[in-house]
């Protein structure tokens, strides 16, 4: 039923809508600079008519309007274009992670002069050489040891640059776990908001801006994909795994792994499953302290321990000045104080295992003589047993070639002595874990007689006569006579090296030739100090490199490729990223030209609206004051 105000509702309703409309405008130019805020739009919609479709509907010539309302203010967003950001960011997230930590790995490589580790190793194998030229000056002796000092020094910096940077990587990973459960807790939090609000019937476009500006944070921390399999329930996944599911946000724990430096790791906290992350700017964190920096530490502890077990071979074989011999040019530190390399790995109490870094064989071999034999050796890889063939047709060489292009935790050579020498390489990670120890041989065995008869490693051949590190006293596998063997070092030599003290005291006892028959050595020879001075150009098998040569040359390369490689990506992602952010602004930014001109309309609309009150004010002012008697 009509009624005689009718008219001032009318107006009152778009007085109301329009001011409605233009309190949204200044909300927008408001925020115009608000990170993560979406222009709202207020959507008119007319009210509902005063006769609607009944059979009591009165009889008039249709269907009288009620003016506008509002019917909802919406923010605007393309949901598609927000999925493709938020699968998109962790790329660059990624990349940017790995791109500073790179840059700061070169920083360390990139001494020059004196002051790196490659010129202070020149210098090294320098005075060993003029030593072997003035083996009766002790002058040239006292430069050795300096050299040597020198020397140690460059690697133990290198090594601590590395382990601070390592560190860091480790610190950034517990505050970044950190944020990640505090984004999941917030996110939960704006989800049970949200869910109220719009049960009764409200959007809540503010704070879904915020949940959305959370969600890009997490999105660039962590591979993540949203959902809405119910219409009602926002949903987080990572890796196939509920991260937030409605106003429950999961959290992680850090709990350390004994098998790799201590380091922590990433659980679930609520089922206490280990959680690996591959992209974003945890996942990069991860990668870059468990396997790139990891790696870098691998590379020089390994160069270090073969540099200082090589220049030791030959130093306890020479005489120094003042006749002694035996003595080694580095300390070493051994992982285990038995001679045999006993080790009681379990705790119980007995020993269990056996520590063997390196074994040389008992016999003379000529790298290209053809043992006519055939057979196939099997050594310990990094997760599985490494097999190497060898036949009738190769020689010598041909087979230590083979064995070091195996991918075994093994590398062989030749001494100076011509002896076949095995040695252990650090142990691989396998998931960021490491499931063996360092330098330590694991598995050597040979169903023919390359190691047993012909090179004087092994007692027997087969299964029977395997050396095997998982039992006490497995050094018994080699041959009776045999004792050149060497047990496992502490772990990461690169950190504690030294020149031997009694050296540093006495330069005297720097050895600079060999004795013969076990008489000492004149004082003039030579041959032992041009015989560690050949060393560098010699190949020594530094881990999968053939000289020491080839690992700096590798190292410095592989830093420049991976800077390289860190700064590409991460131009492309951010260049991919800026076109999207940038798509999406366009769509939900505020544009302030916009604005103004809606400004102008819902302000005329107000005015016509209040104008309509007036009118319709007078009209019932002349029926109700001027009409009558």
């Amino acid at each position: 039923m009509t009624s005689t105000f009718t008219g001032l509702e009318i107006g009152r309703r778009g007085v109301q809508a329009h001011q409605t409309a233009q309190n949204t405008v200044g909300h927008n130019l408001n925020n115009i600079n608000t990170p993560g805020f979406s222009r709202q739009r207020v959507e008119f919609t007319t009210f509902e008519p005063i006769f609607l479709p009944a059979l009591n509907r009165a009889e008039t010539p249709g269907q009288l309007g009620q003016g506008v309302i509002v019917a909802r203010i919406e923010r605007i967003r393309d949901e598609l274009l927000d999925r493709r950001i938020v699968a998109q960011a962790s790329g660059e997230g990624y990349w940017s992670v790995r791109d500073r930590y790179i840059r700061e790995m070169e920083q360390l490589h990139l001494e020059t002069g004196l002051n790196s580790v490659r010129s202070a190793m020149d210098n090294f194998w320098d005075g060993w050489q003029e030593l072997s030229l003035h083996a009766a000056n002790n002058e040239f002796r006292v430069a050795v040891v300096q050299r040597g000092q020198t020397l140690i020094d460059g690697i133990r910096n290198h090594y601590n640059g590395l382990s601070r940077l390592q560190t860091q990587a480790n610190d950034d990973i517990a505050m970044t776990v950190s944020r990640v459960n505090d984004l999941t807790r917030q996110i939960g939090a704006l989800n049970g908001d949200i869910q109220r609000i719009q049960a009764q019937g409200d959007n809540p476009n503010d704070l879904m801006d915020r949940r959305d500006l959370l969600v890009d944070e997490l999105s660039s921390i962590i591979d993540i994909t949203v959902s809405r399999i119910d219409p009602d329930e926002f949903m987080v996944h990572t890796s196939g795994h509920i991260l937030v599911q409605g106003q429950q946000g999961r959290q992680f724990d850090l709990r350390r792994n004994a098998d790799f430096e201590g380091f922590p790791h990433i659980h679930w906290q609520d089922t206490g499953n280990e959680m690996v992350f591959t992209r974003g700017r945890l996942g990069a964190l991860m990668e870059l302290r468990d396997v790139t920096i990891q790696q870098e530490i691998r590379n020089l502890n390994n160069m270090t321990m073969n540099f200082t077990d090589l220049v030791n071979e030959i130093h306890r074989e020479a005489y120094g000045a003042n006749g002694t011999t035996g003595i080694n040019f580095f300390s070493e530190y051994p992982f285990v104080l038995n001679v045999m390399g006993n080790f009681d790995r379990a705790g119980t109490g007995e020993f269990d295992s056996t520590m063997i870094y390196r074994i040389n064989g008992q016999n003379t071999l000529q790298p290209q003589d053809q043992p006519g034999l055939q057979g196939t050796i099997t050594l310990s890889g990094s997760d599985r047993m490494v097999e190497i063939p060898y036949f009738s047709t190769d020689t010598v060489d041909d087979i230590i070639t083979r064995i070091n292009n195996s991918g075994a935790e093994v590398v062989a050579r030749l001494n100076r002595n011509g002896q076949l020498s095995l040695k252990a390489t650090p142990a691989e990670l396998v998931n960021g874990h490491r499931v063996n120890p360092d330098f330590v041989i694991r598995h050597i065995e040979d169903s023919g007689h390359f190691l047993t008869g012909y090179a004087g490693i092994l007692n027997e051949s087969g299964p029977e006569g395997a050396f095997t590190w998982e039992v006490a006293d497995a050094v018994n596998s080699f041959r009776g006579d045999t004792t050149d063997w060497a047990v496992a070092p502490i772990a990461n030599p690169a950190g504690w090296l030294e020149v031997n003290s009694a050296l540093l005291r006495d330069p005297t006892f720097v050895a600079a030739g060999f004795g013969f028959n076990d008489r000492a050595a004149n004082l003039g020879n030579g041959d032992a100090a041009a015989a560690i001075a050949s060393i560098r150009n010699n190949a020594v098998m530094v881990g999968r490199f053939a000289t020491f040569d080839d690992y700096f040359a590798s190292t410095i390369g592989n830093i420049a490729l991976m800077g390289e490689q860190a700064e590409r990506s991460l131009a492309t992602e951010s260049q991919i990223m800026r076109y999207l952010n940038n798509w999406r602004q366009s769509i939900s930014g505020v544009n302030m030209d916009e604005e103004l001109a809606n400004m102008i309309r819902f302000q005329h609309g107000y005015n016509a609206a209040a104008r309509f009150i007036t009118t319709v004010n007078t009209m019932l002012d002349t029926i109700i004051n001027r009409m009558g008697v």
